[in-house]
């Protein structure tokens, strides 16, 4: 695409196309921006300045196609094809994401899962045989995988990280407590809920509330 999206707007078009679906499953045909921005808690105006980066979708006075609106976010977001991952670090949270059944009606599949700890490989956990961290290498040579769920400890992650990308993994979806260090075609998504209620904190304590609660 010739112009540079911001972040912020490609997080965003997730969200309205979970919106789309939610009303196309109600049986509305067509949307406004104004009501999909309240309904989201977004200006009209941001949610037309969001889609514009990728063409003209409504007509000005009749809304949004819902159906139509959809199906394009998510040719946009590569939604339309099937997606493979990893899971690396099978503790609490890995088997969280492991037994999740959210992912596969959404075209993300899971297709192996590691762990260091001698007492859990070999487990079955969601239809997976849990294998040692050591064999990624080897179990993903010429396997390609497209995301990678890091779950590890955090003195883990970066090692774990590295053979990941080794094996031509090219987005991480990152729950250890590191700054990742990736070469520049790699993606990483950091998720990290202690550093989220440790800025809500900031909200409690000057009396303010956070951010789409008003």
């Amino acid at each position: 695409m010739p112009l540079e999206i911001p972040d912020v707007v490609i997080d965003r078009l997730p969200v309205y196309a979970r919106a789309l679906a939610a009303l196309e499953r109600s049986g509305r045909e067509v949307v406004s921006s104004q009501e999909l921005g309240t309904q989201l808690g977004v200006t009209p105006a941001q949610i037309r300045k969001d889609l514009s980066y990728f063409g003209r979708f409504g007509k000005q006075g009749r809304g949004y196609n819902v159906r139509r609106l959809m199906e394009e976010l998510h040719q946009i977001l590569g939604l339309d094809r099937k997606w493979t991952m990893v899971v690396v670090g099978v503790g609490q949270l890995g088997r969280a994401v492991l037994s999740y059944g959210g992912f596969a009606p959404q075209g993300f599949r899971i297709i192996e899962a590691f762990d260091a700890d001698p007492a859990v490989i070999g487990q079955k956990v969601d239809d997976l045989i849990v294998k040692p961290v050591e064999q990624i290498r080897e179990s993903l040579a010429g396997r390609p995988v497209d995301i990678g769920i890091v779950a590890t400890p955090a003195a883990a992650a970066q090692k774990v990280i590295d053979a990941l990308v080794e094996c031509g993994v090219r987005a991480i979806l990152n729950y250890a407590p590191i700054a990742a260090h990736v070469p520049a075609h790699v993606r990483v998504k950091d998720i990290d809920p202690v550093l989220s209620l440790q800025s809500m904190t900031f909200y409690l304590k000057n009396g303010a509330p956070p951010a789409g609660t008003a």
